[in-house]
C-alpha cells in the first residue's frame, strides 16, 4: 500500500527461561509421585513450608515493599537477608524484578508497556509472560538511582547469575539440611522443587488473581482487586486494591487485614532494624472509600472539584518564589504552579523525577515556550491515580500566565 509503517514483530520465545520453568514443574511432579508426602521425613515437609514462606517474605518484604516501592528503610543486615531470601525465590535479581514492577505500576493494564498486563488474559498475566523475551520500550523512564546506589543490590545483581546464589539456596541447601535427618532426597524434592512451584505460583497470583477477582474498595481505575485467599497464599499481599497507595508499607491499613509481611516490618521497626515506615494519608484513604461508595450507590463518579480562585503568576513570580527558599521543587501542570517540595520524600517514583521536571531544572527552552510537566503527569511517565491527582490539586499555589 506504499506505507512505511512497520508491523509489530511477534515476541520471541525465551527458550532458556521456558525450558527451566517447565523442567522444574516436570521434575517436581515426578519427584512428588515417587516420594509422596507420607514417604518423606516430616522435617523435610516442614523445611519445604519454611523455604516457601521465607522466600515469599524475601519477595513481598524485600523485593516488593522495601525496594520496589521504598515503603521503608532497612539496615545492611536486613537488606542482605532479604536479598538472600528473595534469591531463593528464583525470580531474578532485585534490580531486574524492581524495574519490571515499577514499570507495571507506571502503566498498569497497558497491553504494550505493562510487563504482565492483566488485560492480556489471566493465563498471560499469571505466567505466560515468562515464556517470551521482553521488550520494554519505556524502561528508560523508570527511576533506578536508588537501586544502583545500594551495595547489596549491586552485589546481588552482579553475581545472581555468575555466582550460583539462587542455585545454592534453592537446590543445594535443602538436601544439605535433609541429610541431617537422613532424608536428602525428600528434602530436595519437597523443599527444593515442590516449594519452588509454591513460591512461583503464589507470587504470580498477585499478577493474575489479584487483577481478576475480589473487592475494589479504594479504586476501580485499574483491574487491581483484593481477597482473603490471595492474602493467605502470598504473605499478606491480599488487599491488592490498596495498592492505590503503593508507597504504603502495608497491604491493608486495618488490623484485621491478614498481612504477616506488615507485621514483620513493624517488628523490625520496633527492634530498630527498619525505619521510615511510610503510610498513606488517612484523608486520602477515607476520600477514596467515599468516592467508591458514592460511585457504587449512584452509578456515576463523584464530580471533581477543581475550582480555582487563587492568584495568577508570571514566570517572574515563579522565579521569586523559587529563590525565596532554597531547595523548593516547583512544577507546572495543567497551567498551574505546583509546589511539590513537601511530597518529594513520599513520591513513589523518587525525588529525582520531580526535580527533572521542575521549573528550576527545566527553565525556558530555546523556542521561548515554557516546558512543563503536564505530559509527564498525564500519562507520559505514569498513569497517575485519582489519589495522585487529588494531591496535585491540593498542591496548587497559583495559575500560570504565559509570558
Amino acid at each position: 500500500m506504499g506505507s512505511d509503517a512497520k508491523a509489530p514483530t511477534a515476541p520471541k520465545i525465551w527458550w532458556s527461561n521456558a525450558i527451566f520453568f517447565v523442567s522444574i514443574h516436570i521434575a517436581a511432579f515426578i519427584g512428588a509421585y515417587y516420594f509422596p508426602v507420607y514417604a518423606v521425613h516430616r522435617a523435610s515437609l516442614f523445611l519445604a513450608f519454611l523455604v516457601w514462606q521465607l522466600a515469599d517474605f524475601g519477595i513481598t518484604i524485600g523485593y516488593h515493599r522495601l525496594y520496589s516501592h521504598r515503603a521503608f528503610r532497612a539496615n545492611t543486615a536486613v537488606r542482605t537477608v532479604l536479598a538472600a531470601l528473595g534469591s531463593a525465590g528464583f525470580q531474578g535479581s532485585i534490580k531486574w524484578w524492581c524495574l519490571r514492577h515499577r514499570l507495571h505500576h507506571r502503566f498498569t493494564d497497558d497491553p504494550m508497556d505493562d510487563p504482565y498486563a492483566a488485560t492480556r488474559g489471566l493465563l498471560y498475566s499469571h505466567m505466560g509472560w515468562i515464556f517470551f523475551k521482553p521488550t520494554y520500550h519505556k524502561m528508560e523512564l523508570i527511576d533506578r538511582d536508588d537501586l544502583d546506589s545500594d551495595p547489596v543490590v549491586r552485589f546481588q545483581h552482579k553475581y545472581y547469575g555468575r555466582l550460583p546464589i539462587a542455585l545454592f539456596l534453592g537446590f543445594a541447601f535443602p538436601p544439605m539440611m535433609g541429610n541431617l535427618w537422613g532424608d536428602p532426597k525428600g528434602a530436595f524434592i519437597w523443599a527444593g522443587l515442590v516449594s519452588r512451584l509454591a513460591i512461583w505460583h503464589c507470587t504470580f497470583l498477585v499478577n493474575s488473581l489479584a487483577h481478576w477477582d475480589g473487592l475494589q474498595p479504594y479504586s476501580d481505575e485499574d483491574t487491581s482487586r483484593g481477597n482473603l485467599l490471595l492474602a493467605l497464599l502470598t504473605g499478606g499481599e491480599g488487599n491488592h486494591n490498596f495498592h492505590t497507595f503503593p508507597h504504603d508499607f502495608r497491604s491493608g491499613p486495618s488490623r484485621a487485614d491478614w498481612d504477616p509481611s506488615k507485621w514483620i516490618i513493624i517488628g523490625l521497626h520496633k527492634l530498630g532494624f527498619a525505619t521510615g515506615l511510610r503510610r498513606a494519608r488517612k484523608d486520602d484513604m477515607l476520600e477514596a472509600v467515599e468516592y467508591m461508595q458514592y460511585k457504587h450507590a449512584n452509578g456515576v463518579p463523584l464530580p471533581e472539584d477543581d475550582h480555582w480562585d487563587g492568584p495568577n503568576w508570571t514566570i517572574d513570580d515563579v522565579q521569586l518564589y523559587i529563590q525565596d527558599t532554597l531547595g523548593r521543587c516547583v512544577l507546572l501542570i495543567d497551567d498551574f504552579v505546583i509546589d511539590a517540595t513537601s511530597y518529594m520524600g513520599e513520591h513513589p517514583g523518587g525525588a529525582a523525577i520531580l526535580r527533572k521536571y521542575s521549573f528550576h531544572q527545566v527553565g525556558i527552552s530555546d523556542s521561548g515556550k515554557w516546558k512543563d510537566a503536564t505530559w509527564a503527569f498525564e500519562g507520559g511517565l505514569n498513569n497517575h491515580s485519582r489519589a495522585a491527582r487529588r494531591l496535585m490539586l491540593e498542591s496548587r499555589i497559583a495559575r500560570f500566565s504565559m509570558p
